[in-house]
Formats: structure tokens, sequence, C-alpha cells
């Protein structure tokens, strides 16, 4: 599964699983506690959300170039752009310093941390093997906004990006021109957009209200690639290698520097 839809709200598995990690931390904690110490509740709430504004942080220094034009996004974290391996150091730093200053802390702060940490990466792992797939593309067909019929595998021999989208989807429309750019400006790869559940016509009007131009529009009447990929939410955007397999996906809003960052997976089989 891609992600889990509870009513109209969708969440990514691996945000999930973080969220289960942090909730095993704080349990962990709070019984270590019980026995000698002090709750680390609050302090390993600090400890998380220091963390993430240290993802965040190192995921924008990244993509630096991406960021200064639009400076505002920085502050937009829809897009999902947090770079784990900052966001671990400066977690580790916050949780040094509290056990150094608080040595009531200290042993119920590193069980919790220890089994939030051993939770999370015993799910990470299995979570990022179901997001890849060793199948090549599926045996699906769609028609164009031509009306011509086309098989989704003779994209294959190059990177494929599949974006699923609707007209009266929001984050959808906000996310168009930054697709529409990388189609522009990325020959080397396939951008499909898989428009659903909306008739020729109406997508036609759209891009031209919207003034937008893109290729490869099919309209997926039975949402079968979201059926297929294991997604419900809208937007979805799937990346696929040229061998047919899907490496990554992303649930909601891309950025442009979050999409850079999900076509260096696809991307770097690719000559230079």
């Amino acid at each position: 599964m891609l992600s889990l839809s509870i009513g109209p709200f969708a969440i990514s598995a691996d945000r999930l699983a973080l969220l289960i990690a942090f909730l095993v931390a704080l349990f962990a904690g709070w019984v270590s506690s019980r026995r000698a110490g002090r709750n680390p509740e609050s302090t390993l709430f600090i400890t998380l959300l220091l963390g993430l504004i240290g993802a965040r942080l190192g995921f924008v220094l990244r993509y630096a170039d991406e960021y200064l034009s639009q400076p505002v996004q920085i502050l937009d974290i829809r897009d999902g752009g947090f770079w784990w391996v900052s966001g671990l150091l400066t977690g580790l730093a916050c949780a040094l310093f509290f056990g150094l200053r608080q040595p009531a802390l200290r042993r119920p702060l590193s069980i919790g941390l220890v089994s939030g940490a051993l939770f999370w990466a015993a799910t990470a792992l299995p979570l990022q093997l179901l997001h890849k797939t060793t199948e090549a593309l599926p045996p699906l067909s769609f028609n164009t906004l031509s009306g011509e019929t086309v098989s989704l595998q003779q994209f294959s021999g190059q990177p494929i990006v599949i974006n699923i989208w609707a007209s009266w989807c929001p984050p959808c429309v906000r996310e168009m021109p930054v697709l529409a750019e990388a189609q522009r400006s990325l020959p080397d790869v396939h951008f499909l957009f898989a428009n659903l559940g909306e008739d020729a016509q109406s997508v036609k009007g759209f891009l031209q209200q919207l003034n937008i131009e893109l290729d490869n529009v099919l309209l997926d009447q039975q949402n079968q690639l979201g059926a297929h990929y294991g997604s419900r939410a809208l937007p979805t955007t799937l990346f696929i290698d040229a061998q047919g397999r899907l490496q990554d996906s992303h649930l909601g809003e891309l950025s442009a520097a979050s999409l850079r960052d999900k076509l260096t997976v696809i991307r770097a089989q690719l000559p230079q």
C-alpha cells in the first residue's frame, strides 16, 4: 500500500510508520519512568519537532537553488521534502543535550528513543521494499485526448513519471506547472498524466483554461493505475525506472525540489 485512506483523508505509509514509532517511544519512555527517572514525554515531543525541522532544513539546503526563486515554499511542507540524515543528527543532538543536562531523564529517554528507533527501522525497510516492485509495467491501455488507444508498456525503455490527477483536486492543479516544466526540460523521461474519471472534452477545456500544454494525457476512467499500484488518494505520482519497475511514489503535492529529489533515483542509470 502506498497510502492509507481514512474517510476523505489519506496518509502515506512511511509517515504512518513514523507516527507509530513515536507513539512506541512515548509508551516505552513512560513505562521506564515509572520505575525510575522522569517521564520523557515533553522531551520526546521537542526532540521529534526539532528533528523534523532539521530534516526540512537539510532538504532545503540540498535543493537551495529550487527554493531561492520561491522562498515561501520552504515553509510549505506539503511537498514532503525532508532529509532523514539531517533529521536524525538533529534529533540525536537534541536528545544528548537533554540527557546531559537532566540526569533523571537519561534512562527513560534512552529507552524511549531506542524503542521508537527499533520499531521505525523494523518497518521502514519493508515499506521501502513494498514501495518498489520487480514487475514490469502492467498491461494496461488508455485513451488519449485525441481518442487514440495507447498501451502503458509502449513507454518502457525510459524512466517514467505517472501523475494521477483530476481537475477538481486543488493540489493536482497547483503542482501541474512544475510537472509541465519538467516534461519540457527532461526529454529523457516520459511524463504521463493519467486523469481520473473525467472525459476528454472536460480535460481539454480544463487544460485550456489553465493555459498549460501537456503531452501524454491519458484517461483513466476506472482508476486502473491507482488500483494496480495501491493508491486511492490524489494526487499520486509514481516514479518508474527504465525497466518498468516502480522505484518510488509521492502522495500529495510536488514542489520542484521534491520532484527533482524523486527523479534522482530513476535517472541514476541514464548515460550522462
